[in-house]
């Protein structure tokens, strides 16, 4: 596991029966390695199992309503580099999804994400397919990738799944906010913007369930239409 040279490796080890208060500092300080390092499966089960293993299980229950979300179980499809054909998406027409998704990587200069977790069972899955459709989100959410982007998409996750960790860094990207204003926008504007994501991901449909692999072909706006409820107007 490589590690930022100014946190020693063993501080990211989840010790048996840790209290909240040690999970808690456990995720935030694999929160600010993982940076660059998302796929890595150490970091990733780490802090699942810090903060979001019971949210995952809930998920699942969820999921497993629905004749597709069993077929998603069960099939596992997957959204990594390898399984992904950006050049053949690209050429997709403009305005669908699949066009879209490759000319985000490409106007972002960033790469799908890639991990080398093992699943285990549905609760590694689930997760796992939780990463690697942010990127996804960012498009048919509309928010963008800078800094004020981010902690709106988090806040919408947060409200959409109740994943603990998207919590933690829409936390942490806030005191950043009170301590030095790193998304460029006012204290009322953050505030505003981020309460307005969360409740607009609280009102939309589940989306961890959702085949994105099936609608490559269609327009952005329909898959929008179909998982995000309308964005609230900004006074």
């Amino acid at each position: 596991m490589q590690a930022n040279p100014a946190i020693d490796p063993k501080t990211l080890i989840l010790p048996e029966n840790a209290s909240l208060f040690t999970r808690l500092r456990i995720a935030t300080r694999i929160l600010k390695v993982i940076k660059g390092n998302e796929g890595n499966p150490v970091y990733g089960q780490t802090i699942n199992a810090c903060l979001d293993y019971n949210v995952y299980a809930s998920l699942i229950q969820r999921i497993q309503r629905s004749e597709d979300g069993r077929l998603l179980l069960s099939k596992r499809p997957s959204l990594e580099a390898r399984d992904l054909d950006l050049a053949a998406l690209e050429r997709l027409p403009e305005g669908t999804l699949g066009h879209g998704f490759a000319r985000y990587f490409r106007d972002n200069k960033i790469s799908p994400f890639e991990t080398t977790l093992e699943l285990k069972n549905d609760l590694d899955y689930i997760a796992k397919r939780y990463r690697e459709t942010h990127d996804l989100l960012h498009l048919v959410t509309g928010y963008g990738t800078d800094v004020i982007g981010e902690i709106e998409l988090q806040a919408y996750a947060l409200g959409n799944l109740g994943i603990r960790t998207a919590m933690l860094i829409v936390l942490y990207g806030t005191f950043q906010q009170i301590k030095d204003r790193q998304s460029g926008v006012d204290h009322s504007e953050y505030t505003k913007r981020i309460w307005a994501a969360y409740r607009r991901g609280r009102a939309s449909p589940l989306f961890l369930d959702f085949w994105f692999e099936n609608h490559w072909e269609s327009p952005v706006s329909k898959v929008s239409a179909r998982l995000c409820a309308p964005n609230e107007r900004m006074n």
